[in-house]
């Protein structure tokens, strides 16, 4: 994993220990994060604030031009919501850390036009499934199940 890969992991690791659901994104402008977060549905109490969401949230208001040239990593594969702020943005690259706990909408996203790399990086794997098998019911409500 690169140092935006490791930037995104740590941001999951930091949703986990404020007890939210571990998963960490971060926005990538000509080798700069412009924009990080992470799940923080349980921490703010919020339908929609996932990690992709956080992380353009962060990044602020750009032009269009910024994220059509920028790469948001992610360290599972996004939901249909983020997706479609992907699409939104025209985002063109995706990285992400793994793809197994969730299928997500990576075949969407290269249906698309968009680049998506599937890490299957072990940690973000290794970390989504022990919070899965500890907290059922938090993942299934995250995920609308």
């Amino acid at each position: 994993m690169d140092e935006f890969g490791e930037a995104a992991f740590v941001e999951a690791e930091r949703s986990l220990s404020e007890g939210g659901i571990p998963i960490g994104s971060v926005l990538v402008w000509k080798g700069q994060i412009i924009g990080s977060g992470h799940n923080r549905r349980v921490q703010k109490g919020s339908a929609i604030l996932h990690a992709e969401m956080d992380a353009l949230e962060n990044a602020g208001r750009r032009s269009a031009s910024v994220y059509r040239e920028s790469v948001l990593y992610t360290t599972l594969s996004p939901c249909p919501m983020c997706a479609g702020a992907i699409l939104l943005y025209q985002i063109p690259k995706v990285v992400i850390g793994e793809a197994q706990n969730f299928k997500g909408e990576a075949t969407f996203l290269r249906k698309r036009g968009i680049m998506v790399d599937i890490l299957e990086e072990h940690r973000c794997l290794e970390m989504m499934t022990r919070f899965i098998d500890s907290f059922p019911e938090l993942w299934k409500e995250d995920i609308s199940v």
